[in-house]
């Protein structure tokens, strides 16, 4: 396996994975930054910032090693926040509280989501506490609440739903291959989309059954594979597939590297990810269906099965116990409803 890289497309998130830091687009939504572009890039990207701002990205870059994708969405916010002092005739230095909660509001009006606001004011908050630090002043967030998110349980597929999702994508073409390959890594490994998209093949650890994942914050996990996943990728790197898309001449550095190719011969990128998946859950017969899920899924099925938690956040990378528990509602979740169809006295009006 290779040395550490630079960690990928949609890893980091400073304030853990359900605070709703990465910037994950939607269907049709362009992936806010290039998988491979560089850091330096991303901090100079889209309109002008203050000095002080500037430093902070930079320094969330350099001496935390916080995601492109982090970095993408925390520089959009503090664009979004400068823009309005300078509609209101706020300096940056001068911003207080009572100006920073009507900011709040006017983006809760826009319809932002309390996660996004939470994750604005998060934004907000770091660069005026490092700018704090350096050269004193004052604290626009001091005594500002983040919003409160609604404790929203993460939407998995059942079973029945993933083996259809797989065999949507059993075809023995080249793409059919990669796809199939694809969605048993998300599944069977539970990494993130990032992740996913960011492997090279001396990831893959030959016959060790093993696959080394950059995960958040730069950190570097090895993930067991599983028998289905283990053939899926073997009938990917083999004959008719991943060669089949290689092209005789690589169009950027780094590409012949990559684990997934699209059918251009580049890597797979996170946009590349959501049109397999919309194309493969609509010939399932399912809803469209976002990479997360998948995530979601490994979790919760492997809850409900009996694996111990702790397992289950080392797969999964979680840097807090905390946030492999909202899985262990889901499950208990499906059993509370398993038990009020199936069991003759625990649904209301039977046999009272």
């Amino acid at each position: 396996m290779s040395p550490a890289r630079a960690a990928p497309a949609g890893s980091g998130a400073p304030a853990g994975e359900t605070a709703g830091i990465e910037a994950n687009p939607g269907p049709g939504q362009a992936s806010p930054v290039d998988t491979k572009a560089g850091t330096g890039d991303i901090l100079h990207r889209g309109g002008a910032l203050s000095p002080a701002s500037e430093e902070y990205l930079t320094w969330l870059a350099v001496e935390q090693g916080r995601s492109r994708n982090t970095l993408a969405a925390y520089r959009r916010d503090l664009i979004a926040f400068e823009a309005y002092l300078a509609s209101v005739g706020v300096d940056p230095d001068a911003a207080d509280p009572d100006v920073l909660q009507a900011y709040l509001a006017r983006r809760r009006a826009d319809g932002l989501s309390p996660a996004s606001l939470a994750r604005a004011l998060a934004a907000i908050r770091g660069a005026a506490r490092h700018r704090l630090e350096e050269d004193g002043g004052t604290d626009p967030t001091d005594g500002v609440a983040a919003p409160r998110r609604p404790g929203r349980l993460p939407k998995a597929l059942d079973e029945e739903q993933v083996a259809r999702l797989l065999a949507a994508a059993d075809t023995p073409d080249p793409v059919g291959r990669r796809d199939r390959a694809m969605l048993e890594l998300l599944y069977g490994t539970g990494m993130r989309v990032g992740e996913l998209v960011a492997l090279d093949l001396d990831d893959v650890g030959g016959d060790s059954g093993l696959i080394r994942v950059l995960g958040k914050g730069n950190k570097e996990r090895l993930v067991p594979l599983g028998r289905c996943a283990s053939a899926a990728l073997a009938d990917w790197l083999g004959p008719g597939g991943r060669p089949e898309l290689a092209p005789a001449r690589w169009a950027r550095r780094g590409d012949a590297e990559a684990l997934f190719l699209n059918q251009r011969g580049g890597r797979l990128t996170r946009q590349g990810v959501w049109t397999v998946l919309r194309t493969r859950s609509a010939r399932a017969g399912l809803a469209p269906v976002h990479p997360h899920v998948l995530r979601h899924s490994c979790a919760t099925h492997m809850l409900a099965h009996g694996a111990d938690i702790r397992v289950v956040q080392e797969l999964l990378g979680h840097a807090s116990i905390a946030t492999t528990q909202i899985y262990t509602k889901v499950t208990i979740e499906h059993l509370r409803r398993v038990i009020d169809i199936a069991h003759p006295r625990a649904a209301p009006g039977r046999h009272r």
